[in-house]
């Protein structure tokens, strides 16, 4: 009877709630309750796009000392495009028959974007008590990007885990750890590749030791092992460089996909690379020593411009944004503004826009939502940097910085400087 009384007591406490408690106790169950259904139901569930299957076969083909790069380019289902170092690593996956082992896969994966989440909390020096960690539990398991890196089954819960370690590392100047978490993912697909740039201009170079160091010792120890490690190179490395007009949510995928003219699709790249460069030297310049921001905020540039730019983006790519949303905590973030919350909309939302009473429109919408998401991400940075730049100049602040006047410390008075008497002469 009492441990009932003990245990009814916590449903209704006898003080009240803080609003702390009140949302941890309301959003903890829709969060737990949503993770499970994304990763039991929907991912166990699978969907036509199977990414898992062309790698299972690729590490059962590289187990048994077969070819590996074998795919037909020409169809448009899921390819094996990971290098010799990734089949490698990947061939652990063929010891198990195909369904237990892509479970396996899923929960790996899970596991891997909960510490991730946990990493990020970590990062802004939160606790897993917080009210972050509810919020971001559910809004990550709620979007598109996660769940489809479930319902898929690729890898990309593990790189993002690979990310957070490397930022978290990479910030409390663990040099060499940091590189080996990068390094890892880099041996099996070069997604966190652009961020060797946070290293380079921050000068942590033992970083590359272990960064570049394992993927190529990994490499060194699967060419021996393959079957036809060249066709890699010969076949599957000039596809990557392509770009595809299907799943392809880039600049130059959209414009394929909708016949937009060469013209139009290069002066889109470059006016985007442009603002993309003068974003990064604003970060450079002026927040380069605020390590948390710039950390966050130029990852978040350097990530969403590999999307975009290149030859291949896909909008489950945008969960490795993580670090430049949770920024938002910042008092200078540069995400405290609603159109960057519509972007983050367009390139994460797992809403379907297909409209039987407007295909068209339904078609366009549902094709470019990504794509128009990660360009108005980049738009409102720049815009937000440029703004603050220009305002900073004119009142001739920049030597404290571009954050907004009210962030700033204000300056002691100085008394204007005595006129200093002339020397006497004896």
């Amino acid at each position: 009877m009492y441990r009932s009384e003990v245990f009814l007591r916590q449903i209704e406490p006898r003080t009240g709630r803080t609003t702390q408690q009140v949302v941890n106790y309301v959003l903890w169950p829709i969060a737990v309750m949503t993770v499970i259904n994304r990763v039991v139901v929907k991912a166990v569930n699978g969907s036509i796009t199977d990414d898992f299957r062309p790698v299972y076969n690729a590490a059962l083909a590289f187990w048994n000392g077969r070819e590996v790069y074998t795919a037909d380019f020409n169809t448009v289902d899921p390819h094996y495009l990971y290098p010799p170092s990734g089949s490698l690593l990947m061939a652990p996956l063929a010891i198990l028959d195909p369904e237990r082992s892509r479970w396996l896969f899923i929960g790996a994966n899970a596991i891997a974007i909960l510490v991730a989440l946990y990493l990020l909390l970590r990062l802004f020096d939160l606790t897993i008590s917080s009210i972050a960690a509810p919020i971001l539990v559910l809004a990550a398991f709620s979007s598109e990007t996660v769940t489809n890196t479930l319902v898929f089954t690729n890898i990309n819960g593990i790189v993002l885990l690979s990310e957070m370690a490397f930022l978290l590392l990479l910030m409390r100047r663990k040099d060499l750890w940091a590189g080996a978490s990068i390094g890892i993912t880099l041996a099996v697909k070069p997604t966190l590749a652009p961020l060797l740039l946070l290293p380079l201009v921050r000068g942590q170079w033992k970083v590359f030791v272990t960064a570049l160091g394992i993927p190529f010792i990994l490499t060194v120890v699967a060419v021996p092992l393959s079957a036809d490690p060249m066709a890699f190179v010969e076949r599957t490395v000039p596809y990557l460089l392509e770009s595809r007009d299907y799943f392809n949510s880039s600049i130059v995928g959209n414009g394929a996909y909708f016949g937009l003219p060469d013209w139009l699709v290069f002066t889109l790249r470059a006016v985007f690379a442009v603002m993309v460069l003068i974003s990064l030297w604003l970060l450079y310049r002026y927040y380069r020593h605020d390590d948390l921001f710039f950390l966050t905020t130029t990852t978040g540039v350097i990530m969403t411009a590999s999307f975009l730019l290149p030859s291949l983006g896909q909008m489950y790519y945008s969960m490795m944004l993580f670090p430049l949303l949770m920024s938002v905590i910042l008092k200078n973030s540069v995400m405290r503004n609603w159109p960057a919350w519509l972007a983050v909309y367009g390139c994460m939302t797992f809403d379907d826009w297909w409209s039987f009473r407007w295909p068209a429109f339904g078609r366009a919408a549902e094709y470019m939502k990504s794509t128009l998401g990660w360009s108005l991400l980049l738009i409102v940075i720049f815009c937000v940097l440029g703004y603050r730049y220009l305002v900073a100049r004119r009142e001739g602040r920049l030597d404290r910085g571009i954050d907004p006047a009210y962030l700033l410390p204000s300056l002691e008075a100085v008394p204007p400087a005595s006129k200093a008497e002339p020397a006497v002469k004896d």
